[in-house]
This record gives C-alpha cells, sequence and structure tokens, in this order.
C-alpha cells in the first residue's frame, strides 16, 4: 500500500510593532548593491511596504520567546523602516507585516537569509519597458514616473522609446534574439515596416552592428549637423511639418531630418528671399546655390570696390570692444583655463569686432549693372556672398561714342537703363517672378516623395512580372553578368545581380495591400515552403528540380533584384545614386518593362485622392481629368475647391486608365505613352449638378452629344 503524501505547512503571518523588531546578524547581505536605502524608504512611504519581512522568535536561555523578533530575510526593508522611524515618518509602534517562521526548525536562519536573495528573479528589461508605458497610457506624466521611480526623465523617455519599436522585434528581442544595444538601435526611427526590413535584411547575415542598423534606418535623411539643415534652422523646418528622428541613447548631433524634399524647398525658399534682396542693390544677375562649382569664375572680371568707413558710432563701439577684449585678456592670461563665461564673452567680443570690421563695399553703379552676385553656403552652412563678377559676354566695348552708348542709358558715363530686373538662379535653376509663385496656372513637377512612392508601385509590379517571364528574367540576368565580365561597368542599373531585395523607404499605405504584393507574396511563400534551409540540401534539390521549374524559381529570385525607384541623385558622396546610375536604372526598368507588358492601369493602379489627386496641384488635377475624359469634363471640375476637385476627379478617372508621367509605358525612344483616354471624350459621367447649365442652349447642345460622349468613353 502507497505511503500517503506529507503536506507541507506554511508559515503563519501577522503584524508585529516595529521596535518588536531587530536585524539578524545571520543576514547574508553585507555589501551595498542595487536600489539606495534612502531610495527605498522613499517608495514605501509612498506605497507601502509591498513585501512581508520573513521574522523568527528570539529565544532566551531556556529556549522560551521573549517577544522579541530577528529579521534574516528583508534586511533592506528593515533599514528603510528604521530610517523612516529615525525622520519621525514612521511610528516605532507601527505594525509591520511579517511572516513568521518557526523558532525550532531544523532550517538555519543562514539559510533562510541567503536563499530568499538568491531565488529573486530579476526583472526582464522589456517587462519594465511596457511597465512605464502602461503608466503613461493610463495618464502618468514620463516626470510623474521617473519621480516615482527615483530616475532621471530621460532614463523614462529612453525605456517608454525602446517600448515603442515594433512588437515583432521586441518579441525577438525578449527571446534574446537581439541585444538591448540593437534594440537602442531601432529606436532611432519610428517606422515599424522599416525597422522590419531592416532587421529582415541583417538577421540573415553575420554582421549585425548597432552602428549598422542606425545607418541603415537613416540613410534616406539628412543629419542636422549638414549644411543645408544649419542654413535653414532645425525650428524652421519643424515648423514647416517636417519630421525629425532622434537617438536617445548616443550622441546623434541634433539628430536626423525625415523629410529631405521639404529641406530642399525650404532652402530654396530662403536663398530665394537672400537673392531677391540682393537683387536689390541693382546687380544684372544673381546665382544662389548650395556650392559654387570650382573653377566658376574663370574667364570673369571681378570688379574692385571701396570698403566704406566706419561712423563714428561704430567706431566708437569698436574701441569699447577692444578695450574690454585687451582687460580680460591681461585679467585672466596667467589662468590655466579660463571660466566657462569669460571664454564665451571673449568669442562674442571676437565676433562683433569682426561683424565690424568686415565693412560693406562701395561699387560703381555703371560696374553693378553688367555684373553678378554668387550666394552660396559654406561646409558650416554659413551664408557667403561675393558680390562682383562680370561675365565676358556682359562685358562693355571698351570705346563707346555718341549714340552707339547702349540705348536708354546715361550718354555720357555709358550707364545701363536704371531700370533692370536681376536675373536670379537658385540651385542653376531660373527663379521664377513674386508674381508667379502664388499662381497654379503652369504644370508644376511632381513631389519627389510622391515620385518615389509612385516608383515603388511600379517596382514592384515591375517584380511580378519579371517573375511571370522567366525568358525575360534571364536575358537580364545575362544582360548583367555579361556586362560585368566583359565590359567592366559600374554597377548601375535596374537589376541588382547579387540578388539584394531592394527596400521602399518611401511608400503609400496601400502599397502592401495591391494586387502586386499579394502576387509577389503568394509566390514567394508557395516556393518558400519547398526550399531547403541546409546548404547542402538545397544544392541537391536545385541539381534534380526540372526545367521548367528552375527557369520559373529562377525568375522569382532575379525578380527580386528589380530596383525601378526613383530617388534623389547625391552628388556630394558615394552613398545613393549619381545622376548617371538614376538614368540608367530607369531606362533599364522602361525596358524590362515594354519587354514583359506592364500596364500598370492592368495590374490594379489607380488614381485615388490618397495616392496622387490630393496631393498635386489643381493644375494637374485639371489636366489629368482633360487627357482622360475630355476638355468638358475638365471644364466643368475646374472651378471647385481643391478637395472636392480631387474626390470628383478620382470618380471621373477610375475606370480610363489614366496614369501619371512616372507609371506609364516608356516607349522605345524613352518618351512615355501618351494617356489612354479620347481627348474629345465627354461628361455624361458627371453628376446632374456639374452638368446643370443656365443657358438652355448649352443644355441642348449637352443632350445632343450625348450618344457621341458615351462612345467616347
Amino acid at each position: 500500500m502507497a505511503s500517503a503524501i506529507q503536506k507541507i505547512t506554511l508559515s503563519s503571518s501577522r503584524d508585529i510593532p516595529f521596535n518588536k523588531l531587530l536585524l539578524s546578524q545571520a543576514n547574508v547581505r553585507r555589501v551595498k548593491s542595487g536600489v539606495s536605502i534612502d531610495e527605498l524608504a522613499e517608495s514605501i512611504a509612498r506605497r507601502g511596504l509591498i513585501q512581508s519581512l520573513h521574522v523568527r522568535p528570539v529565544l532566551d536561555a531556556e529556549g522560551v520567546e521573549t517577544g522579541m523578533f530577528e529579521v534574516p530575510a528583508g534586511g533592506r526593508r528593515y533599514r528603510a523602516l528604521e530610517l523612516l522611524a529615525k525622520q519621525k515618518r514612521l511610528a516605532k509602534t507601527t505594525p509591520v507585516p511579517c511572516v513568521v517562521g518557526d523558532a525550532a526548525s531544523g532550517i538555519l536562519i543562514d539559510e533562510i537569509s541567503l536563499i530568499e536573495n538568491i531565488e529573486r528573479a530579476p526583472l526582464h528589461p522589456l517587462d519594465q519597458f511596457r511597465a512605464f508605458q502602461a503608466m503613461r497610457d493610463k495618464g502618468m506624466t514620463e516626470e510623474a514616473i521617473a519621480a516615482a521611480f527615483f530616475v532621471g526623465v530621460n532614463v523614462v523617455k529612453q525605456r517608454l522609446r525602446l517600448a515603442s519599436v515594433s512588437p515583432t522585434l521586441l518579441e525577438i528581442y525578449a527571446e534574446d534574439g537581439m541585444t538591448l544595444e540593437m534594440l537602442m538601435a531601432f529606436t532611432v526611427s519610428a517606422d515599424h515596416a522599416r525597422q522590419e526590413q531592416v532587421w529582415k535584411a541583417i538577421s540573415a547575415g553575420w554582421q549585425k552592428e548597432p552602428w549598422q542598423i542606425r545607418r541603415m534606418l537613416t540613410e534616406t535623411t539628412v543629419r542636422a549637423s549638414d549644411k543645408r539643415a544649419v542654413f535653414v534652422g532645425i525650428d524652421a523646418y519643424e515648423a514647416a511639418g517636417g519630421m525629425m528622428l532622434r537617438d536617445l541613447f548616443q550622441s546623434d548631433d541634433g539628430g536626423w531630418l525625415q523629410d529631405v524634399g521639404l529641406l530642399d524647398r525650404l532652402v530654396a525658399e530662403k536663398l530665394k528671399v537672400i537673392a531677391d534682396e540682393i537683387a536689390t542693390e541693382g546687380w544684372k544677375w544673381v546665382e544662389a546655390a548650395l556650392s559654387i562649382p570650382y573653377g566658376v569664375t574663370h574667364g570673369m572680371r571681378e570688379i574692385a570696390g571701396t570698403p566704406l568707413d566706419m561712423s563714428e558710432a561704430e567706431q566708437a563701439t569698436r574701441d569699447a570692444l577692444q578695450v574690454e577684449f585687451d582687460r580680460l585678456v591681461a585679467e585672466y592670461e596667467d589662468a590655466n583655463e579660463l571660466p566657462d563665461e569669460i571664454d564665451q564673452r571673449l568669442g562674442e567680443i571676437e565676433a562683433a569686432m569682426e561683424e565690424l570690421d568686415n565693412r560693406p563695399v562701395h561699387y560703381d553703379p555703371a560696374e553693378i549693372a553688367i555684373a553678378g552676385v554668387f550666394a552660396t553656403l559654406d561646409a558650416n552652412g554659413k551664408l557667403v556672398v561675393d558680390r562682383g563678377y562680370v561675365r565676358p559676354e556682359d562685358e562693355r566695348p571698351a570705346e563707346l561714342e555718341g549714340d552707339d552708348v547702349q540705348e536708354g542709358g546715361d550718354h555720357e558715363t555709358g550707364k545701363a537703363p536704371a531700370i533692370q530686373r536681376t536675373a536670379i538662379t537658385i540651385g542653376g535653376q531660373p527663379a521664377p517672378a513674386a508674381a508667379e509663385e502664388d499662381e497654379e496656372d503652369g504644370i508644376k513637377p511632381l513631389p519627389e516623395r510622391l515620385v518615389t512612392e509612385l516608383t515603388a508601385h511600379r517596382t514592384l509590379a515591375l517584380r511580378d512580372a519579371v517573375a511571370d517571364h522567366p525568358h525575360i528574367a534571364m536575358t537580364a540576368l545575362l544582360h548583367k553578368l555579361v556586362s560585368d565580365t566583359f565590359l567592366h561597368r559600374p554597377a548601375t542599373g535596374a537589376l541588382e545581380a547579387n540578388v539584394r531585395e531592394v527596400h521602399f523607404a518611401a511608400q503609400a499605405e496601400e502599397l502592401k495591400d495591391s494586387p502586386s504584393a499579394k502576387s509577389v507574396t503568394d509566390r514567394h511563400d508557395r516556393w518558400g515552403d519547398h526550399v531547403p534551409a541546409d546548404d547542402e540540401a538545397l544544392w541537391d534539390w536545385l541539381v534534380v528540380l526540372d526545367d521548367d521549374n528552375r527557369m520559373e524559381l529562377l525568375a522569382h529570385c532575379v525578380s527580386y533584384g528589380i530596383n525601378a525607384l526613383y530617388e534623389r541623385p547625391n552628388p556630394y558622396s558615394g552613398s545613393g545614386v549619381s545622376e548617371h546610375g538614376l538614368k540608367v536604372r530607369l531606362a533599364q526598368a522602361d525596358r524590362l518593362a515594354r519587354a514583359t507588358g506592364l500596364d500598370m492601369a492592368q495590374v490594379g493602379w489607380r488614381p485615388t485622392v490618397g495616392n496622387y489627386l490630393g496631393r498635386v496641384t489643381k493644375t494637374r488635377i485639371v489636366e489629368a481629368v482633360r487627357e482622360a475624359a475630355g476638355e468638358r469634363a475638365a471644364q466643368l471640375i475646374d472651378h471647385m475647391k481643391k478637395g472636392d476637385m480631387a474626390k470628383e476627379a478620382e470618380r471621373l478617372l477610375a475606370d480610363t486608365g489614366w496614369l501619371p508621367e512616372p507609371l506609364r509605358l516608356a516607349g522605345a525612344d524613352g518618351d512615355s505613352a501618351a494617356a489612354p483616354a479620347d481627348q474629345a471624350g465627354g461628361d455624361e459621367a458627371l453628376p446632374a449638378f456639374l452638368t446643370e447649365e443656365d443657358d438652355e442652349e448649352d443644355h441642348a447642345d449637352t443632350e445632343e452629344d450625348e450618344e457621341s460622349m458615351i462612345a467616347a468613353e
């Protein structure tokens, strides 16, 4: 017969006055570790005693309980209570929750103290991050959380930022799939999709350093130390709606500016304002740009000017600054190190004197009328203005006599006409006149980010098309390999033959749900179910694969290297793509599109308010409707407000197959194919309120043309 299992008995608990407790000499904790006694005391004062003390009765020589209890486990809590009692914040007779052990137990009191500290499992950092996040979600401010846990506010911000990383990556971190330093690197970007893309790109490789993660997450951004950012100013950039990326865990030199297109626009606008101000001086031309190419002034004549003398007030200010500067230098000449405030003041004085010493220069008005100005930025983002350069074609003849003097000018001096409009260029492009800037009559270039998003759609569709045409995929791959082997061309083009998947830094929300995305994903999952993970097994599997399946698999893999993305060329460093490289890439993408017969309308792309119409000018919306639905339809919406116009245009364009330029199938000569709609189309699809005419005759004309309109649609 089996013996009954003996049931264990737990120690009882009760409240014991604090003055009846004393710290056991057997307590193993001797070295200070973790939270200080002061902080623990404050925590108890705020939250109460969360965990009971473990105590044993103190016995006298005869083994009789004395009414006192020693504390072998919970010594730090005891010391914190003792500190509160000394501060008169806790009465000495306050009952303390205690678990009372058996004084006659055979378990040594030293064992109780040791095991109580050993078995304590530390909290996983992720649990702390999530706890901070939960408290903030329930209304606690970051400052309140910091005060409650006796840490700095920046520590709380860091923990909250870690908790905001993609849930997928947090789970990987929880399972020890990445280090805390790697998780910190992912906090640079708030884009979960991009975080997961970067992890997917590096997870299978051997190099997973935090610096590499930060570099990949910020490769399409601009550092705050970039001269463009310094010139515009971070405050102005953020006031215009620009987003910043910040690194809370290491020095980031001010962070990264995420919207490069916005930054470039702000730079151009500020340069335009400066150029307009310089133009009021009467110069023939002003050329403003981020940088002026080396040697651009070759062949130009630099005119000489006369520096203006200081006024009495300016000279007095200059003398006073010099006196103060000399006094401070003499006072601290024997000091090993200047105090911060003195060092700062000396810098301010030097800057003020330098500004006064750099005198404005007076130029001859006749010379100003034929000369120009370069306005650019130095490496530190400071404006540099170089005045007085005369182009060879602007030079006047050496001798001017009588009526040969420039018509409308001063016959005695040969001066140019008094009224002369300055020719201003910004970044090499003519600047629009002030009156033209607010007009929408002209068709402006598409926003850069919109072009990038549209070409992301095209890239994904092109991948799907190439995967469906194994012969074309083989041709594209062979073309790349032959170019590398025989022609030794640089690594530019639409096919990355390594093959490395190209991720989309900028993409529209609906991209992941597009038919092309679903087709690519389904095909990848179908093959992924069969591809062996072991390298040796993969080779054996490929060897026995029949030719049709080999070609299909080859096409699928090659398609992942397709890159038809537009991105801003980067002439300043080795990263990014050059102007020539971008042209080669897009030209090869057009060739692949023609070869596969890719039609973005057939694969499901439609112009909507979100992906196109709401992000372009009214002029472009009207032009799109004119191309797709005819002149009359365009006339009936051109009076609308932007929002209503975009919504109605979405309806009108829905089934026309109209595409914006970046998505159109390019012809063999490189020109985009014409829009598919008949330009003579009508307005039969418009709602009644748009087709109503006050003029009955016009209304009759509309009815007469109804049949031909339907045919055109």
